[in-house]
């Protein structure tokens, strides 16, 4: 149904005031749905005719969407979204930022450690002894990446794994805020190994030392750029510092759009957000951000790939996945990442006068106030 704006602020206004134990009946849900979609809707017509804008646009395969030399374009991302999906090492648990974005956020001191010298690879716990039983008896992936939560914290226990998988043959990139990054560090992690390292810059907002941490790195690792989540915060920043971002060796910029989560919602009370696909949370202005950077990366002819990273993205990363895994057509693990839709989370998009819906129908029979929805 093409439920009105009037009726949709009307029905989550209601169903926001439920209590959280009270699940909606199936009318309601249908209710619920096609409000979303009706956000989602609008939220992808004005990311079209923003996308129809940029000139020199690329898609890699309908998957993702960038704007740059082929070339540049994250080894990362290909493995993500061509190879074998995302595949996670987590090591350490600590991190040296507090970022308002980040998933998270004030649940920093409850991370549970990995263990004592072990490393989460698949869901299991490996020594560095485990790896040579662990390449000779699984399939190898095309890429893994290290992540959870600041690596730099103890970089020096990723040297010996980054070796190990370095002489698999196996790609790798590793995320930082690089705050804590040093000349030495940087070389260590590119003799052992390491493919490629991805600055979050929005972590340090754009912070000198940072960027000069970038431009070290690129003297040691074959593959050093950008990714963060487009906020408002990072693209003030970056207005200022483009030139010396730019000029600082990278090769990408991979604009991640920001989802939420229980942890960071709160943190953007009061903003426009959409669902993407019933699953991840965004603000709508997120992939905009990214979308503005492309284009402008395009008419200036920056010497970088910007890279759209958005929901979309991951969602055909989790489809791409689940069939290399074998999975059945239409397998897939994306799904929302709230235990419950946080109904009053959209009532500010739909107060917004300026948020139209495209197109809009009267409630059909048995969904008209005065109805008994069940």
């Amino acid at each position: 149904m093409k439920i009105s704006k009037k009726d949709a602020l009307m029905w989550f206004r209601f169903f926001a005031e439920l209590d959280e134990e009270e699940e909606l009946m199936a009318r309601q849900q249908e209710i619920a749905y096609a409000v979303l979609r009706q956000i989602e809707l609008r939220v992808e017509d004005t990311n079209r005719r923003l996308m129809s804008e940029i000139r020199g646009l690329k898609t890699l395969q309908g998957r993702t969407y960038y704007v740059g030399e082929d070339d540049l374009f994250p080894g990362g991302c290909k493995s993500c979204l061509l190879g074998t999906g995302l595949s996670a090492v987590r090591r350490s648990n600590r991190c040296n930022a507090a970022c308002r974005f980040c998933y998270d956020y004030g649940m920093l001191d409850c991370i549970p450690p990995i263990g004592e010298d072990l490393w989460e690879i698949g869901g299991m716990k490996y020594a560095l002894e485990d790896m040579p039983l662990l390449l000779s008896t699984s399939n190898r992936p095309s890429g893994i990446s290290y992540v959870y939560l600041e690596p730099f914290t103890e970089i020096e226990k990723y040297y010996d794994m980054v070796k190990v998988f370095s002489d698999a043959g196996i790609y790798q990139h590793l995320y930082t805020n690089g705050i804590s990054a040093t000349e030495e560090s940087l070389r260590k992690l590119g003799e052992a190994g390491l493919n490629e390292l991805r600055f979050n810059l929005g972590a340090s907002n754009c912070s000198d030392r940072v960027i000069e941490n970038m431009r070290t790195a690129a003297k040691y690792i074959p593959a050093v750029g950008v990714e963060t989540p487009m906020t408002r915060e990072f693209m003030a920043a970056f207005a200022k510092k483009k030139e010396q971002i730019l000029s600082s060796g990278i090769r990408f910029m991979n604009c991640a759009e920001l989802h939420l989560n229980e942890n960071n919602i709160d943190n953007y009370a009061g903003e426009d957000l959409y669902m993407y696909r019933l699953g991840y949370i965004s603000p709508v202005w997120s992939r905009g951000f990214a979308l503005q950077l492309m284009k402008q990366a395009d008419e200036e002819k920056w010497p970088i790939v910007v890279h759209d990273c958005s929901n979309h993205t991951k969602f055909a990363r989790d489809i791409n996945l689940r069939a290399k895994e074998g999975g059945w057509f239409g397998a897939g693990s994306y799904s929302c990442e709230f235990s419950r839709i946080p109904y009053a989370a959209f009532l500010p998009v739909l107060e917004d006068e300026d948020f139209t819906f495209l197109e809009e129908e009267e409630l059909p029979e048995g969904f008209r106030t005065g109805d008994i929805v069940l």
